[in-house]
């Protein structure tokens, strides 16, 4: 007969390590943000700025290139997070896992739009959405138990 107190410790145990890793992959997510921001700052500040009458292709300096290839990163690190967070079936990492790809999503259009036309709007939303990414991860990273507590 199996022991069902036992089962029921590595259940929980389980559950407990895999919220560790969503939380091990929020910081992961929180680092490539944050080099993400600086990439932009940097084209910003040292690259071609794009006009209502010129465009900017995605690879047409290197900052702005590595800026748009840890966005395609930054894309799959966020839905293997969404992924691992539906199958943790953890409400609030559900959610925040979610809300951050959309940001990351929602930045990324509209990084499409300021390189296409150089509009403060795009540049403004490129900074809310990541923000908003941001903010979810962060929250992941407080809410979730490290792997000390596994």
């Amino acid at each position: 007969m199996p022991d069902v107190a036992a089962t029921a410790r590595m259940a929980v145990s389980d559950h407990v390590s895999r919220l560790a890793r969503l939380r091990l992959s929020s910081l992961g997510l929180v680092t490539m943000l944050v080099l993400e921001f600086i990439l932009g700052m940097i084209y910003n500040l040292y690259g071609t700025a794009p006009g209502p009458s010129n465009s900017v292709g995605l690879f047409s300096s290197p900052v702005l290139a590595l800026h748009v290839i840890l966005f395609f990163l930054l894309v799959i690190a966020g839905a293997g997070q969404l992924i691992r967070a539906v199958g943790a079936r953890h409400r609030l990492t559900l959610w925040l896992s979610a809300v951050g790809l959309l940001g990351i999503l929602g930045a990324g259009v509209a990084g499409i739009g300021f390189t296409d036309h150089g509009a403060a709007g795009a540049s403004l939303g490129m900074s809310l959405a990541f923000a908003v990414s941001l903010a979810a991860y962060v929250v992941l990273i407080f809410a979730l138990p490290s792997s000390s507590t596994t």
